[in-house]
C-alpha cells in the first residue's frame, strides 16, 4: 500500500468539503415541494357576500336572490361566495355589513330597500369595497345600486288576473309602502284593467317581508272580501296555498311558485339576478366598476320575466300576453304610458307620454282602481 503523505490528505480532505459545500448550494437553490405548495396563486379570489332580509328557503325574493348567487358560482373561476340570511332593517344591517368589510369580502350585495342608508354609511368607511344594493337609489363613490324592471312582468301577470277573475275583485298582499311595491301594485293593476276595465284591486298591509301566518290571514280577509284571484309582494307561498284552499286563484311572485299551488297559481313573475351579479365581478376584475344604479327589463337578458303558464290559461290568451310581452321587448309599449291617473282622479302620465325612472323609483301613489291607503314610512 502507498503511503499517503500529510499533504495529500490535506488535499482530500479539503476536496471532500468542497463536494458538500456545492451539494448544498445545489439543493438550496430549487424549492422544495413544501415551498412551491405554500407560494399564493398567482390569481386570488374575488370574496363577494350577501346579505339577506329572509331566509333563503322562503321560495320567493331571498330564495330567488339567492339562486342568483349560484349563479355566479357556477360561472364565474376564482370567485367565493357566502350569504348571511334573516338580517333585518335595522342598524343590525350596519354591523353586518361593517363585519363582512373587516374580513376582507370585495364586493358586499345588500339584497333589501331597508338597507340603504346602512350601506351608505359603511361604503364611506370602506372604500375600497364595492358595494351593491338592491331596489335603492343612494349611491355613493363606491356603492351602486340594481332592480329589475318587475313592473314589466307585472303588468303581464295583471292581464292574467283580469281576464280570468270573475267578481272583478283582485286581492294583493303588500309588506310596506315602498316605491318598489307601490309600483308592483299600479303595474298589476294597469295589466288587470287593460283587458278588463271593471277590475278593482284591494290591498291588505302584512307589514313584513315574511310572514307566512299574517300572510295566511291577510289572504283570507281579501277571499272573505272577494277577491278570487290573489297577487302579492311578500316573500313566502303561503298566499297560494290559501288560496288553493279557498278554490281561488293567484299569480306567483319571485320564483315558479306553481308546485306548491298547482290548482291555484295561474303564471307569475320571476327575477333572474344571476347575469347581473357576474357582470359586477367582471367589471371589479377588470377595474371598470363604477357605482350606476342598474335598471334591467324583460329585453335584457331574461332579469325579469314570467313563468310558464298554467292549463288553466287558454292559448289564445297566452298568444296575447306574448305578444304584449314582445311589444315591451321591442320598446312598441311602456306599462306606465299615459294616460294614468291617481285614486283621486288626477292625471299623474299624460296622453302620450310615460312615466319617468325617476318617477318609478320614487313614486308614493296609487292608481285608479286601487282600493287602499299607502302607509307613512
Amino acid at each position: 500500500m502507498k503511503k499517503i503523505n500529510k499533504i495529500g490528505i490535506l488535499t482530500l480532505v479539503l476536496s471532500m468539503i468542497l463536494m458538500v459545500l456545492l451539494s448544498g448550494c445545489s439543493q438550496a437553490s430549487k424549492p422544495s415541494t413544501n415551498d412551491q405548495a405554500s407560494k399564493p396563486s398567482t390569481e386570488e379570489k374575488i370574496k363577494v357576500a350577501f346579505v339577506y332580509v329572509g331566509p333563503v328557503g322562503d321560495f320567493g325574493y331571498t330564495y330567488a336572490q339567492d339562486q342568483g348567487r349560484k349563479y355566479l358560482e357556477a360561472n364565474m373561476k376564482n370567485v367565493e361566495t357566502t350569504y348571511v340570511e334573516n338580517i333585518p332593517e335595522t342598524a343590525d344591517a350596519e354591523r353586518t355589513f361593517t363585519d363582512l368589510a373587516q374580513k376582507g369580502y370585495n364586493i358586499i350585495i345588500g339584497t333589501s330597500y331597508g338597507y340603504m342608508d346602512y350601506m351608505v354609511n359603511v361604503s364611506k368607511k370602506f372604500p375600497k369595497v364595492v358595494f351593491e344594493h338592491c331596489s335603492g337609489y343612494k349611491t355613493t363613490d363606491n356603492l351602486g345600486t340594481y332592480f329589475n324592471r318587475d313592473y314589466q312582468a307585472r303588468f303581464l301577470t295583471g292581464m292574467v288576473a283580469g281576464k280570468y277573475t270573475k267578481s272583478n275583485v283582485l286581492g294583493f298582499l303588500a309588506p310596506f309602502g315602498t316605491p318598489e311595491v307601490i309600483r308592483n301594485i299600479d303595474a298589476f293593476t294597469l295589466g288587470a284593467q287593460s283587458v278588463n276595465p271593471k277590475v278593482q284591486v284591494k290591498v291588505v298591509w302584512t307589514n313584513s317581508w315574511n310572514d307566512p301566518a299574517t300572510e295566511k290571514t291577510a289572504a283570507n280577509s281579501l277571499i272573505d272580501a272577494g277577491a278570487d284571484v290573489l297577487a302579492m309582494h311578500v316573500d313566502s307561498p303561503t298566499f297560494a296555498q290559501t288560496a288553493q284552499d279557498r278554490g281561488v286563484l293567484a299569480i306567483g311572485h319571485d320564483s315558479d311558485m306553481s308546485k306548491f299551488a298547482p290548482n291555484s297559481i295561474l303564471v307569475g313573475d320571476v327575477s333572474n339576478w344571476g347575469p347581473y351579479f357576474v357582470q359586477v365581478v367582471k367589471e371589479v376584475m377588470n377595474k371598470t366598476w363604477k357605482p350606476t344604479q342598474y335598471f334591467g327589463g324583460i329585453k335584457d337578458g331574461g332579469i325579469i320575466d314570467i313563468t310558464p303558464f298554467s292549463a288553466k290559461v287558454d292559448k289564445d290568451f297566452q298568444a296575447t300576453v306574448n305578444a304584449k310581452k314582445q311589444d315591451i321587448m321591442d320598446g312598441k309599449f311602456d306599462p306606465f304610458s299615459g294616460p294614468i291617473s291617481d285614486q283621486s282622479g288626477t292625471i299623474k302620465v299624460k296622453d302620450g307620454d310615460k312615466a319617468t325612472d325617476d318617477m318609478l323609483l320614487s313614486i308614493n301613489w296609487f292608481v285608479k282602481g286601487v282600493q287602499g291607503t299607502i302607509p307613512k314610512s
